[in-house]
């Protein structure tokens, strides 16, 4: 059975075993397993988790940083189909004032903006549960096809806001007659 070479690999880390070092020794004194290092890459590892640990434990305090992203807001829910005329909107948006509520329409786009505000303030700490959205939220629904931007329609009742939209026709060709002089 042929001796079989160590791998570069075998060689860096040191992962062969006690015989294989031992026949390759007798066979080829020049190259021998170069030694392993992981016992000193664990030992720098370990300085390095103690060191940030060490630090954690003096900084109780949050470091300050600068906040360059906006401030998160709440998505709506929405269902948006279309009858043989409109383009239908509908959203439930509970416990909002219908004048916190901005509609923004263009001839393909519709945003929906308001503010929902807790009227109670009550610390963090005392919730058992918080699943409700407080502070302002939008939504951008793209629409599926032109709309009549300036005939469009929304109703705020029982917390549920309807915007209806009217489609715009299709660009239909006209033939015209040409005229001879």
């Amino acid at each position: 059975m042929p001796n079989k070479k160590p791998s570069f690999f075998e060689r860096l880390t040191g992962t062969l075993q006690a015989a294989d070092q031992d026949s390759t020794a007798s066979k080829n004194k020049i190259e021998k397993p170069m030694p392993s290092f992981r016992p000193a890459i664990e030992q720098e590892e370990a300085k390095v988790v103690k060191a940030q640990s060490a630090k954690l434990e003096y900084h109780s305090e949050p470091e300050k940083t600068e906040n360059w992203l906006p401030d998160p807001e709440g998505q709506l829910a929405i269902d948006v189909y279309q009858t043989p005329t409109d383009i239908v909107i509908k959203s439930t948006i509970a416990g909002v004032d219908s004048n916190n509520l901005d509609v923004s329409i263009t001839n393909d786009m519709v945003t929906i903006k308001g503010k929902r505000e807790n009227d109670v303030a009550t610390k963090p700490d005392d919730y058992y549960y918080q699943e409700c959205y407080w502070g302002p939220f939008s939504r951008s629904i793209i629409l599926p096809t032109d709309v009549l931007a300036e005939e469009a329609a929304a109703v705020f009742r029982s917390g549920i806001l309807t915007i209806r939209l009217p489609k715009a026709e299709k660009v239909r060709t006209k033939k015209i007659k040409i005229e001879t002089a």
